[in-house]
């Protein structure tokens, strides 16, 4: 079975002149969360239903957050989608990659309420990569 990537990550520097950038460059749609999901910006890419799913296969929506010290948030990634994330965390440990770990506690997914358990990775080449257990499959 494939992973399917679901949802793509970008980091910026100043998080409103990123929303008008891409709002009035490609007309994409903003939303800003608040402080409990770390001011994290989700955003749709294409025509989405009530629930913010994607109408229309083969297209992802995505995400800026504000980029921090560390190397690995300067840099565009994506998320997997996983159907086990444990499972998958022990995969990656196993094919030489590392857990990196949720925003919460280092090694541990975060739960995303009504999305799913999230964690990052990095893989052999050094990329973070993030794995979504969607809450449809917990």
């Amino acid at each position: 079975m494939m992973n399917a990537v679901v949802h793509f990550e970008m980091p910026g520097e100043d998080m409103e002149r990123m929303k008008k950038f891409y709002t009035e460059t490609f007309g994409w749609k903003i939303n800003q969360m608040g402080a409990e999901f770390g001011n994290y910006v989700v955003v749709q890419t294409d025509e989405t239903d009530e629930q913010g799913m994607l109408k229309k296969t083969n297209r992802i929506n995505g995400g800026f957050y504000k980029k921090s010290d560390s190397p690995l948030s300067a840099v565009p990634s994506v998320v997997i989608a996983v159907p086990d994330i444990r499972q998958a965390m022990e995969k990656v440990r196993m094919a030489g990659g590392e857990v990196i770990g949720g925003g919460n506690k280092a090694g541990e997914p975060d739960e995303i309420p009504g999305i799913g358990l999230y964690i990052s990775i990095k893989d052999t080449e050094g990329n973070r990569v993030g794995l979504l257990q969607p809450a449809t499959q917990m």
